[in-house]
């Protein structure tokens, strides 16, 4: 089990106006907390991971597997394995990921081990 605290030191840059940092993983589940400025980007992207989204504040254009979607505060999604998506910040805000399994690769990138 791992939960961080909200330091500054939490959190990196994850792509144009975005930072995430860690709030709690194990092997087959992790939570991730991303804070974006208004046009703040999530650049298209996919993994083998399913994804879980609630939008805790801002407002939010979603575009997953080519269909567009405005999401605002207490909406949710989940993005399947492999789907190319991205969004972008129509107002500042906050979002919750989950993913399953473990991000290795948001772990590796914050320096924490994988095993």
């Amino acid at each position: 089990m791992m939960i961080n605290s909200d330091s500054p030191e939490a959190w990196m840059v994850s792509g144009p106006g975005a930072e995430r940092r860690i709030l709690c993983q194990d092997e087959g589940l992790m939570m991730v907390a991303f804070r974006f400025a208004k046009g703040g980007e999530g650049l298209p992207h996919s993994h083998p991971h399913v994804q879980t989204t609630y939008v805790s504040t801002g407002l939010f254009e979603f575009t997953v597997d080519g269909v567009t979607k405005t999401l605002a505060p207490g909406d949710a999604m989940i993005i399947p394995t492999n789907v190319v998506h991205s969004c972008v910040c129509l107002e500042e805000g906050v979002l919750f990921d989950a993913f399953t399994p473990r991000r290795d690769d948001f772990m590796e990138a914050h320096g924490l081990p994988t095993t």
